[in-house]
């Protein structure tokens, strides 16, 4: 039986995402997002410790502002991924404005760490219908955006159209590997509190529990799959969360089915074992090969 690969990912958000997302101009708030300075350390010690490589998700103006910080993840082995300049919705920006987002995001990370990301992860998870075709276009392998499965990468598609008074309609796949999310796989939902949108603070044991519970289904269920929780330095590197990381870590390795791997170099032993061609004949419901599309045509 093959093992689980897991997948330790975090977002190094920082300040950016209190500026790009919440669009704040409090201070307080920004000093929540700074926690990273003490939370990334502390991430990277717990994973020297357990000797784990990880991917990490830097946005362009992570970089600017904390350049050693991405230099300690780089020199600790770990995968560096895309994640935007400003923690902004690529949805709010037209192509060319897309474009010189993910353009930033290159620069400052070369300059900062030296590192040109193979991975993207979008801000938010939020993506525009240029998005995927514009990670093509740059070289990207992998993207780690959407939510058409668990444990399993899948090659997603482009140019799908849907509305009320018509069936959905398929576009054709893309070539670049999508490693699957989850919003319950997600610490800062958990954890974290945003002026009433986001209750957070649900108690660390209760989020032990239910990814343990996620983590013990994909070892049994499937295997030769991957299992990928999101966290964020400013919230998982907090003391009881972090401690409640170390327990999850020690109970996967318990099981003695897992590998412990960056996003990277799963995508790329998944993209080998699935040749994009043969994939869609393996998986016609992701084609939309059979869907019926002539409800409502005039007859």
């Amino acid at each position: 039986m093959s093992d689980l690969t897991v997948c330790l990912t975090f977002d190094v958000d920082g300040i950016s995402s209190w500026i790009g997302t919440a669009r704040s101009n409090n201070p307080s708030l920004l000093s929540r997002g700074e926690f990273t300075v003490v939370g990334t350390p502390r991430v990277l010690a717990f994973l020297e410790r357990k000797d784990i490589r990880a991917t990490f998700f830097v946005p362009g103006h992570t970089a600017c502002a904390f350049p050693d910080l991405v230099k300690a993840i780089r020199d600790g082995g770990h995968e560096i991924g895309h994640h935007g300049w400003v923690h902004e919705n690529p949805a709010d920006f037209d192509l060319a404005g897309e474009t010189d987002i993910l353009e930033k995001g290159f620069e400052a990370l070369d300059r900062a760490a030296g590192v040109r990301p193979i991975g993207y992860r979008s801000p938010a998870w939020d993506l525009s219908r240029d998005t995927l075709h514009l990670l093509k276009r740059f070289g990207f392998l992998y993207d780690s955006s959407c939510m058409a499965a668990d444990f399993e990468p899948y090659y997603p598609r482009t140019g799908d159209s849907w509305g009320p008074d018509r069936p959905y309609r398929f576009g054709p796949l893309i070539d670049l590997v999508q490693m699957p999310v989850n919003w319950a796989m997600d610490d800062f939902i958990a954890f974290e509190s945003v002026m009433g949108m986001i209750p957070g603070y649900v108690p660390p044991r209760q989020v032990e529990e239910m990814w343990r519970d996620d983590f013990d289904f994909a070892v049994d269920e499937c295997p030769g799959g991957v299992f990928i929780p999101t966290m964020h330095p400013d919230c998982i590197g907090r003391a009881s969360r972090l401690r409640m990381l170390d327990r999850l870590v020690d109970h996967m390795r318990d099981s003695g089915r897992v590998v412990f791997d960056t996003m990277g170099n799963h995508a790329r032993r998944w993209k080998e074992r699935n040749p994009i061609d043969d994939w869609a004949a393996a998986n016609p419901m992701r084609t939309g090969v059979n869907a019926i599309t002539d409800i409502g045509a005039p007859r």
